[in-house]
């Protein structure tokens, strides 16, 4: 491997890690022997000092980690500040797809919908900003409406909800059947 590829790898290796990561592993993956790979990672290092630039390599005993440089500290301080980023798992996502299709709509119709309980979905949505009570509903024990908000539209960048995908008649009756087919399986345990 040329030496100005392995330095890319290395670098796109200690980054993705986020931790430290030995020299044996790192040369392995190079296919250097652990004397070579150890004078690309000073290497690597001297440069980013003379670069200049937030982030460094540190040698900790027999490893490296790619890390931020200590004056660095204030600004990462400001933005861990900032609210942080959400992660959308599948039920997340299928909850927000169902209120995003059919919104206004209530916790029940949700849930009549997806075949379980919603509380903790729709209360993570929420919090993330993806939706809001948007009303109550003209019915007895007047039930919270819940609808997408402007930070729903501008996290799946579409100008409005119109701009969101259609299902065609053949991806309806294939949801069926996969809902179908769940509900017999449950049924046999």
């Amino acid at each position: 491997m040329e030496k100005q590829q392995a330095k890319a790898v290395l670098e796109a290796i200690l980054f993705t890690m986020g931790e430290s990561v030995e020299v044996d592993r790192l040369a392995a993956v190079i296919e250097e022997d652990k004397k070579v790979t150890k004078e690309l990672l000073l290497q690597m290092k001297q440069e980013y000092e003379e670069r200049d630039g937030g982030v460094t390599l540190i040698e900790l005993e027999d490893s490296f980690q790619m890390c931020t440089k200590g004056e660095m500290y204030e600004y990462l301080i400001k933005i861990a500040k900032t609210p942080r980023k959400y992660v959308l798992t599948d039920t997340l996502l299928e909850t927000l797809s169902i209120i995003a299709y059919k919104q206004p709509i209530t916790r029940v119709e949700i849930e009549k919908i997806r075949g379980v309980s919603c509380d903790h979905a729709v209360n993570r949505l929420v919090e993330f900003g993806l939706i809001a009570e948007v009303g109550r509903m003209d019915a007895p024990g007047r039930p919270l409406l819940f609808g997408t908000t402007e930070e729903f539209l501008r996290s799946f960048g579409v100008k409005s909800l119109e701009e969101l995908p259609e299902l065609s008649a053949m991806q309806i009756e294939e949801f069926k059947e996969q809902a179908e087919q769940e509900i017999s399986l449950s049924v046999d345990v």
